[in-house]
């Protein structure tokens, strides 16, 4: 075994990589970049004149987020798959079969990273994602799969974490922490601990912790949640946070001492402001249907506390997000029209980013020995994406992908996760109010439109032959959470308002973070049944049923989470779907974001799970009725 020492170091982290990923029977090929140590010699040669460039890039805008600065007449010598030389004139390192890129004057700009997200949320596999996403400049993902580790476990981690290997641009993995999200609230598919912590962490590809979401556990000294983050810390890796409360009081202060080194669950500006100070990154978000930048941003433009503390990120973006509207570049220009100085906004999605997950000297910046990932654009303040480079090779050219990603294949145990146990009926939706009573006073799950918290409402419902009304004038329907791991047939039901739906119908959804059953949300307990058995049917997904006609489906038959077909096709599938909730009367922002999270029982005030009405201030189960109202 002797001759393992003689490498260095990541070629035999890659080797063990590629012989596990064989010995797992996987369709994965490695993609990687030789080490800046492996490439040093050559890098070198190149900056001094003695060895030709791969690629020259002459004539732009330098943006310079280690300075600051925007320095003009740059030129950039690409060798290995890392920045050799940035200077004012690269014309020493030009070779006969070097590839030239003339900027003309554009801005020379790093590639874009998103430090925190969940590939799930696109309804696509990683390798989907990622061709989505780089003709939007994004070439470093930082992805936490917690969602198909609680239907597949340690599995679908792997299976994830090895896809990413395979891809051109930089796809981190963050082990999950929370699976199952809240114990004792919520049965999860799957449950990982301290020892599957331990085990992923010697993956190559493991970059931290995902979120710790059970803060209540870290404040209160939880030996799972403290274990998993010390195995992180000791392994000199970034453990996630996920503070999902507005109680900056001791609760807050004994969840920093905990050891989370982020947080992106905040709404306010003192949110902002109170994470910066206690020495963890400030995630902003702005995703699909999360709208958190701007009242955060302010403590930078209004307070003037230090840029380099705060950290663009996206954490859910669907297909349509990605396709139509744009990634990191839509994080980027948002956070600029807020008030950001451009460079400074850029910093925040690149080399902020870099150093936090401890790669300033891999990623997130124009500089000589950094992998070379980088945008070409016109505009520094509209960034139009005309040209994406990753480790040196042209991805993406004007919004188009013009590099051949191959797509990914996943193992049919990874399929056929969507276990009912029985057709479900009409009556399985039915709430039985209290005996002799003609009304009830019911909680109600009160939606809050472009942000991930609920209220906590209650409304006065009346009662017919002993069933519980909803009531479409107040804008109160009926939710109900399926069990769809182990075939129990357990229906939980309960009320939400805030969609607006004012016509029978249903949507069912097999996408329900963070346990991932089946969120059926609907006006019509009939199409509420046929909405769930069509989820059974076809293996997972989303419907949409009014007067018992389908009217949109969406196809996730991996782990009931995502397809395996391109981001395009769901796009359309998924504006279909939307089409259909508003033709049912919602009115909401991205409203299937915010149905997909109603089960997520460590976010406030009020959520759903397989173990009933969760109250998320107290976290512990709470009664569907009050009491009686006549």
């Amino acid at each position: 075994m002797d001759h393992w020492f003689r490498l260095p170091a990541q070629l035999v982290i890659q080797i063990i990589a590629l012989i596990q990923m064989v010995n797992n029977g996987d369709e994965y090929q490695m993609n990687t970049v030789d080490s800046w140590a492996q490439s040093a010699r050559t890098l070198v040669d190149v900056a001094m004149g003695r060895q030709s460039a791969t690629t020259v890039i002459r004539g732009g805008k330098w943006v310079n987020v280690h300075s600051g600065e925007i320095i003009p007449d740059t030129s950039i010598a690409i060798s290995c798959g890392r920045f050799a030389y940035v200077g004012p004139d690269a014309s020493h390192t030009i070779g006969q079969d070097t590839e030239i890129i003339e900027a003309q004057g554009r801005y020379l700009v790093p590639g874009l990273c998103d430090a925190h997200m969940h590939v799930e949320s696109g309804m696509v596999t990683v390798t989907e994602f990622a061709r989505a996403v780089i003709p939007h400049g994004t070439t470093s993902m930082f992805i936490d799969p917690h969602e198909i580790a609680n239907v597949l476990g340690l599995e679908g981690v792997r299976l994830m974490h090895d896809e990413a290997l395979s891809l051109p641009i930089n796809v981190f993995v963050q082990m999950p922490s929370c699976v199952p999200s809240a114990p004792g609230l919520e049965n999860a598919g799957a449950e990982l601990g301290v020892a599957e912590v331990q085990e992923a962490l010697q993956w190559p590809n493991i970059i931290g912790l995902g979120e710790v979401m059970n803060f209540p556990g870290v404040a209160a000294g939880d030996e799972k949640m403290l274990g998993e983050i010390a195995a992180t810390q000791l392994a000199g890796k970034t453990v996630g946070g996920h503070y999902a409360s507005p109680d900056l009081g001791r609760a807050f202060h004994g969840y920093v001492a905990g050891g989370p080194a982020d947080d992106h669950e905040g709404t306010r500006m003192e949110d902002a402001m109170a994470r910066v100070r206690q020495g963890m990154r400030a995630m902003l978000r702005l995703g699909s249907a999360w709208y958190d930048v701007a009242p955060q941003i302010k403590a930078i433009t209004e307070h003037n506390l230090d840029s380099r503390y705060f950290i663009l990120c996206t954490d859910d973006s669907h297909s349509g997000t990605l396709v139509n509207d744009g990634h990191m570049n839509r994080v980027v220009t948002h956070a600029i029209a807020q008030g950001l100085p451009p460079v400074t906004a850029i910093q925040m999605a690149t080399l902020n980013t870099a150093e936090h997950f401890g790669l300033e000297r891999e990623l997130g910046s124009i500089t000589p020995g950094r992998r070379a990932d980088l945008i070409i654009t016109s505009d520094l303040v509209n960034l139009p994406i005309e040209q994406v480079l990753a480790r040196g090779t042209l991805l993406a050219e004007q919004g188009e992908l013009t590099a051949s990603i191959p797509p990914s294949r996943y193992p049919e145990s990874a399929r056929n996760t969507v276990h009912l146990g029985k057709q479900v009926g009409a009556a399985d939706f039915h709430i039985h109010g209290p005996q002799h009573a003609s009304s009830v006073n019911a909680r109600v799950i009160g939606v809050i439109e472009n942000q991930a918290p609920t209220r906590a409402l209650q409304a006065t419902l009346p009662v017919t032959n002993g069933i519980v009304d909803m009531d479409e004038k107040a804008d109160v329907c009926q939710i109900a959470l399926v069990e769809r791991h182990r075939a129990t047939g357990s229906v939980t039901n309960a009320f939400v308002s805030g969609f607006g739906y004012n016509r029978p119908c249903a949507i069912a959804s097999t996408v329900a973070h963070d346990a991932h059953h089946m969120i059926v949300v609907g006006t019509s307990h009939s199409d509420m049944a046929l909405a769930t058995n069509r989820l059974g049917e076809v293996g997972g997904g989303i419907t949409v049923f009014s007067d018992g006609e389908e009217l949109a489906l969406v196809e996730l038959p991996i782990a009931g989470l995502m397809s395996d077909e391109r981001a395009e096709v769901v796009a359309v599938k998924a504006q279909k779907m939307v089409n259909a909730m508003i033709h049912c009367g919602c009115k909401l922002n991205n409203a299937y974001m915010q149905h997909s999270l109603l089960a997520l029982v460590v976010i406030p005030e009020l959520r759903i799970s397989d173990v009933g009405l969760v109250d998320v201030t107290t976290f512990s189960t709470t009664d569907l009725f009050v009491t009686p109202a006549a």
